[in-house]
């Protein structure tokens, strides 16, 4: 599936504020060099690019609780015989 330009800037911008969180992030009893406003302002735009990228696969029917799996993985109930199951 091709990506629309919005999504494409919204992952763009979403990897770029990271990448921005980790280099700034400070090392051990550093002072962060952000100022608190910032550091929020930085999350309330992680908070919007989520609600954006929500209600673009929802228009797209793309379900977002999708969660990666290995092939060999177990797909959903696996129905057990009663009758297999012994008696102590």
């Amino acid at each position: 599936m091709e990506l629309s330009k919005e999504q494409r800037m919204l992952r763009m911008i979403r990897k770029t504020l990271g990448a921005i969180a980790r280099e700034t992030a400070p090392q051990n009893g550093e002072e962060h060099p952000l100022s608190q406003q910032t550091f929020e302002d930085m999350r309330n735009c992680f908070g919007l690019i989520t609600e954006r990228e929500k209600e673009l696969a929802q228009d797209a029917g793309i379900s977002m609780n999708q969660r990666p799996g290995f092939t060999d993985e177990p797909q959903g109930a696996q129905v057990v015989s009663i009758d297999a199951l012994k008696r102590s």
